[in-house]
């Protein structure tokens, strides 16, 4: 049966003008689409907790909505929408989100050889897709195989389902946040909220210690005018742990 299946599929899709390549395409999108949805059970709760804390912050519905469609980066939002809600310098906003949302660089670099072919509009289009979670399941899909060819199907398919269920949640959780009384006590709920993203991922020695410096450098510089203690113990928690890793190789 899946010998005849093998032959007969070739000649089925000739007759109905369907050329193979198109199959293997939508056959990619569909995988990615797939494998990623499982991914989903975590980061929609995220989403609704964005939308509603953020216009519990001061954001309007459409500022929160147009977050995630141009910024598209869960944490960095959060990390945002806490200091637009702290009345946080402009510039202060930026040089945090850049410093969140390094990692970012890396993600590019692992994937950068798996789509060095493909033509400049791909490349900005899955650059923008390009996420924790997006790139989680990608990259393991891009090294199941020596062949990289039609692998952007994946790509956009894993993306496009994370960028969708991001849009929606955060719609959702829009309309809740501008149901509720402004007088509800939400402020708590930012920072509780990065504390559960971050938390997770302290799995060493230099982990820990550039959370814990960080954490208590940005308590103690607190006062700094426009917010500025949030970059210097970003800079300091990151230097803190480049050196407890680097001491231990």
């Amino acid at each position: 049966m899946k010998a005849c299946r093998t032959r007969c599929q070739p000649l089925l899709f000739s007759l109905l003008g369907i050329s193979m390549n198109a199959v293997s395409r939508g056959q990619e999108f569909l995988d990615g689409v797939r494998d990623e949805s499982p991914i989903l059970l975590g980061v929609v709760p995220f989403g609704m907790i964005f939308g509603a804390l953020a216009v519990a912050s001061g954001l309007s519905g459409a500022a929160a909505q147009a977050m995630s469609s141009v910024v598209f980066a869960g944490s960095a939002q959060f990390i945002a929408a806490q200091l637009l809600g702290a009345d946080a310098s402009g510039i202060v906003i930026i040089m945090v989100v850049f410093v969140v949302n390094l990692r970012h660089a890396l993600y590019s670099a692992s994937v950068a050889p798996h789509v060095r072919s493909l033509k400049p509009g791909w490349k900005l289009m899955l650059a923008y897709l390009l996420t924790d979670e997006a790139y989680a399941v990608t990259i393991t899909h891009y090294n199941s195989r020596g062949d990289s060819r039609g692998r952007q199907w994946y790509f956009l398919g894993a993306g496009l389902t994370l960028w969708t269920s991001w849009q929606l949640s955060t719609a959702v959780g829009i309309l809740i946040g501008e149901g509720l009384p402004r007088s509800w006590p939400l402020g708590f709920v930012l920072p509780v909220s990065f504390i559960a993203l971050v938390v997770p991922g302290l799995r060493d020695g230099a982990s820990i210690a550039a959370a814990v410096i960080a954490g208590a450098l940005g308590l103690a510089a607190g006062g700094l005018p426009y917010k500025t203690g949030i970059i210097v113990a970003a800079l300091v928690g990151i230097t803190v742990g480049m050196l407890v890793e680097g001491r231990r190789r």
